[in-house]
């Protein structure tokens, strides 16, 4: 069997959320759809309604190829830095796949060592590229949810509002408690909070 023909290649997407969070995880998500899959709302997951993200999440996750997600969590990010922490998160992602991709993309400048595998990168490839938008979309529904799952335990940050990112009540909080077990200490440095 030769190589395989453009029509016959595997293309993941992949794209992250919750990297200019002050609190929480990174979710990085790898998303191989079907041939010409198309829906009105896949686009970047920043355009839509948290409804409209939920609505097609589900739909993605039932009929994807394959789709990986995974946290990277607050200690490896502030062990390694965001992007570093960003790109090992990729790396698993694109690993955890059941099927393996001809060709993978990646929303951003960056990509990591992924041996094996072609990579291209490109800057709002969300916009571009629907496996993208679907990674896009299912990072950001997995870290939106367990951002309103932390909040149970620390309501006072507000996170099921802010998802961790710094609002000026997300920050006033963090001034009247100090940071929580779940904030990023390389990111409070940096703001001098």
């Amino acid at each position: 069997m030769g190589a395989p023909t453009l029509s016959s290649e595997l293309s993941a997407g992949v794209d992250e959320a919750g990297r200019g969070a002050l609190a929480g995880p990174l979710c990085v998500a790898a998303v191989i759809l079907p041939p010409a899959f198309h829906h009105p709302l896949l686009r970047d997951s920043k355009t839509l309604t948290p409804a409209q993200r939920e609505e097609i999440a589900a739909l993605l996750k039932k009929v994807a190829l394959a789709y990986a997600i995974v946290e990277v969590s607050v200690e490896e990010i502030d062990r390694l830095n965001v992007l570093r922490a960003t790109l090992a998160g990729m790396v698993r992602a694109v690993n955890s796949l059941s099927l393996h991709p001809t060709i993978v993309r990646i929303d951003g400048p960056h990509a990591p060592p992924l041996p094996g595998y072609r990579v291209e990168t490109h800057v709002d490839g969300d916009a571009i590229w629907p496996e993208i938008a679907a990674a896009s979309i299912l990072a950001k529904t997995a870290r939106d949810a367990h951002l309103q799952a932390l909040h149970e335990a620390y309501p006072h940050y507000h996170w099921a509002q802010n998802k961790g990112y710094p609002t000026p009540q997300h920050k006033k909080a963090l001034q009247a408690y100090g940071p929580s077990p779940l904030h990023r200490r390389s990111f409070l440095q940096k703001l001098d909070l």
